[in-house]
């Protein structure tokens, strides 16, 4: 939601003239900063361009020669994602700079990379710096990726929910206790309205993870597991909402409405921090 919201907002300021002349030099810089030998290929004698030509991208992308011209021309042309997804693997982009590209060209949002559509679990410097996150904040916090495997918690969510690490890895994950926990079933006092908006957020992410083979596995058992699960994921709802409120029945503490708040950590853009903020009612 951050960033399409951002998209749109520079989007709306820039006028597709500017927009196309900025996806033109950003792509001319790109081509520039290769050289035949970062993509294999022999730098021959004679060679006059500096980086890699225009037919070399578009060989490498296999997309058209006079496609890609007219894209690094900044032509009003209209081209797909797989399209996109190709020139972002030719030119070597990184995250950052495929989900410029993608914002360039019509102000779409790329799909997510599959290798952070699919991760279950955080290398170790990663892991740090969400933990460092999770340990500032006192109200209870965990951190997930975008099929809800939970990979991080600080000690007031333990206190409060239970402790993940007692969990095989498998089985941390928040879809999973929803529907095959009876206890968590339980403790959710508006469980079909809060499990329906967990799964609409979930079939958001499983587009724009282009249903990656971990995540189109990981569905396909939850609809063999519940049959509330295939029955809400059915209706295809989807929602972006990183907000809510949550009434929870707790062992320790008895009922307590929770009000989360999904977060985006600028240095781990793959994982999301879900903190909840409670007051007890009864």
């Amino acid at each position: 939601m951050l960033v399409s919201t951002v998209i749109g907002s520079w989007g709306a300021s820039m006028t597709g003239d500017s927009l196309r002349q900025e996806l033109a030099e950003f792509l001319k810089t790109r081509r520039a900063r290769l050289t035949p030998t970062d993509v294999g290929l022999p730098i021959g004698s004679g060679r006059r361009t500096k980086g890699l030509r225009r037919e070399e991208v578009a060989a490498r992308a296999g997309v058209g020669l006079t496609w890609y011209t007219w894209l690094e021309q900044g032509r009003d042309i209209q081209v797909s994602t797989p399209f996109l997804e190709n020139i972002a693997r030719a030119l070597l982009l990184t995250d950052a700079e495929r989900a410029h590209l993608f914002a360039l060209s019509n102000g779409r949002v790329p799909p997510l990379a599959s290798s952070l559509a699919e991760v279950a679990q955080l290398d170790p410097e990663r892991q740090a710096k969400i933990q460092t996150i999770l340990d500032a904040i006192e109200a209870p916090a965990y951190a997930r990726n975008n099929r809800f495997d939970v990979v991080a918690w600080n000690d007031a969510n333990t206190e409060m929910f239970g402790d993940f690490a007692a969990l095989p890895i498998k089985e941390r994950n928040i879809i999973r206790r929803v529907f095959v926990s009876p206890y968590h079933r339980d403790s959710m006092l508006n469980w079909e309205r809060d499990a329906r908006a967990l799964v609409a957020r979930l079939r958001l992410n499983y587009g724009q993870a282009s249903g990656g083979a971990d995540f189109s596995e990981f569905i396909q058992e939850m609809r063999d597991q519940s049959d509330d699960f295939r029955r809400m994921w059915a209706h295809h709802d989807v929602t972006d909402a990183g907000e809510g409120v949550y009434l929870y029945k707790t062992r320790k503490h008895g009922i307590i409405e929770f009000r989360h708040s999904t977060l985006m950590p600028e240095a781990v853009p793959e994982i999301r921090i879900v903190i909840y903020f409670g007051v007890t009612v009864g």
